[in-house]
């Protein structure tokens, strides 16, 4: 699972007259050296994509505080009243400021929160328009172009972090530093837990820089180790939870789940007297709508039968399609978490099916739950405060490691180089028959899992092996006469 080592036997490393190398006494072994150059070129050609990802990531954990800053007037209300209106009456409000498209979603608004109704407008694709109504009043406070529930501002800066404002081709990015974090962060444990024992040092340096030893390289390699020990478990989290909705690691995440039968179970909204409609996915915005023409006094009444059923907190109602029953689902993301649905016949008012979060296979509950963790919701305040500390840690680590690299140059008159050079070859050829023959498996089932750490991995293979022919070439090369 490295950029393998296939023609040069080790050689040392060029004397540094400023940064001289911190090496165990005893020789490596083949499996540290096979991570030492994996962890080397997966960090000096991937940490590009990592930054760009900490960084939008970084923007987007202050997305709640944008929303507030320019949306503030919209989405909340002045003055809390005692009683909010009949819904009914709220989506009126919404349809006379709106008439056009097709009511698919209300949320009722609750204490200072005003109420989003949601409109589906065949232009707009897979965004909508939501008009959000003070629930005391009535009145009408704005409307925006929403993408499933998210306003444009989140919507912008969550598109940033996806795929940089480039659609699917930027999607790519995002997965690549996703589908790397983990094997980043994981050699970075290994190999700095080795080195610490190599030293005999004690516990305490694996997450303490050894600032009174250390000078140089050596200083700069503690803060780079002892950092990423630190943050290792949240980069694990971020790596899994990100690859989940990526486009080709998430596709095989998906299939996983379709084998496993853990995905959140649908919510059936056929009737008894209707034919069974198309399935909505459970309430979201995109759900089919009644064409606009529904009774206004059903929101009410569906209401109220989810409140008996027991769904309390904030709650989105999503109008069926003639003949079939509405949904009704808790919206509450933050711990713990609300999520339990129920479909309601809007004209008797009977519950007609349920589906409680409780009652969701593990992994789809586990799943919900790290998405909403990786958005920076499910902690609320707290959870951004994590991210935010994530991003920078992990800027900080990737800057520790081009420092080093740059550190460990040549610095001699006649050898100077720009940046250092990398790891000896020779980890493959050492390694044990049995090493091999379980690893090389395990590596194409991880990038078949994970395709684009597949191709990447076999792009450093190439790149790596052209560079060590090229550099045999010129060790053997003839002198030139005279010399």
């Amino acid at each position: 699972m490295s950029v393998t080592e296939l023609s040069d036997p080790p050689r040392p490393e060029p004397a540094s007259s400023t940064a001289p190398p911190d090496r165990p006494a005893r020789s490596a072994s083949p499996f540290g050296a096979l991570l030492l150059r994996l962890h080397f070129y997966a960090g000096i050609l991937v940490a590009p994509f990592l930054v760009v990802a900490a960084l939008t990531g970084l923007a987007y954990t202050v997305a709640p505080q944008v929303d507030a800053a320019l949306y503030g007037e919209v989405l909340t209300v002045t003055q809390v009243g005692g009683r909010p209106l009949p819904v009914a009456d709220q989506v009126g409000a919404a349809r006379n400021a709106h008439p056009e498209g097709s009511v698919s979603a209300v949320q009722p608004g609750t204490g200072d929160r005003t109420t989003r109704v949601v409109f589906t407008v065949p232009e707009l694709a897979e965004r909508q328009h939501t008009v959000y109504v003070d629930p005391y009043t009535g009145r009408v406070q704005g409307r925006l172009t929403t993408w499933f529930g998210s306003t444009p501002a989140t919507t912008w800066l969550d598109d940033l972090h996806r795929n940089l404002h480039l659609g699917t081709v930027g999607r790519h990015y995002s997965e690549l530093a996703a589908s790397w974090l983990w094997v980043l962060a994981l050699g970075g444990v290994v190999l700095w837990w080795r080195r610490r024992r190599a030293s005999r040092a004690t516990a305490r340096h694996l997450l303490v820089p050894d600032l009174a030893a250390a000078r140089g390289v050596r200083r700069t390699r503690s803060w780079h180790a002892t950092t990423g020990i630190w943050l290792t478990v949240g980069l694990l989290f971020l790596s899994a939870t990100g690859l989940t909705w990526s486009r080709y690691a998430g596709a095989n995440f998906g299939t996983g789940l379709d084998a496993l039968d853990a995905r959140a179970p649908q919510l059936s909204t056929a009737l008894a007297a209707g034919p069974a409609p198309a399935d909505t996915g459970g309430g979201h915005h995109g759900a089919a709508g009644a064409g606009g023409v529904v009774e206004s006094a059903a929101f009410d009444r569906v209401l109220t039968t989810a409140r008996t059923a027991g769904l309390a907190g904030p709650v989105e109602i999503a109008p069926g399609a003639p003949g079939s029953a509405w949904t009704v689902t808790q919206v509450d993301n933050t711990w713990p978490v609300a999520k339990d649905r129920v479909a309601v016949d809007p004209t008797t008012g009977t519950v007609t099916a349920r589906s409680d979060f409780a009652d969701w296979p593990v992994l789809a509950q586990l799943s919900g739950l790290g998405i909403q963790a990786h958005m920076g919701v499910l902690l609320g305040p707290v959870n951004q405060i994590l991210l935010a500390a994530l991003a920078l840690g992990l800027l900080c680590v990737i800057v520790w490691g081009y420092r080093m690299w740059w550190q460990r140059r040549p610095t001699r008159a006649d050898r100077r180089a720009r940046t250092g050079s990398a790891p000896p070859r020779g980890g493959v050829r050492g390694l044990p028959w049995w090493a091999v023959l379980v690893g090389v498996p395990v590596v194409v089932a991880v990038g078949w899992a994970l395709p684009l750490l597949g191709l990447s991995l076999v792009a450093f293979l190439a790149v790596d092996v052209v560079l060590g022919l090229a550099a045999r070439r010129r060790d053997t090369a003839p002198a030139p006469a005279g010399e």
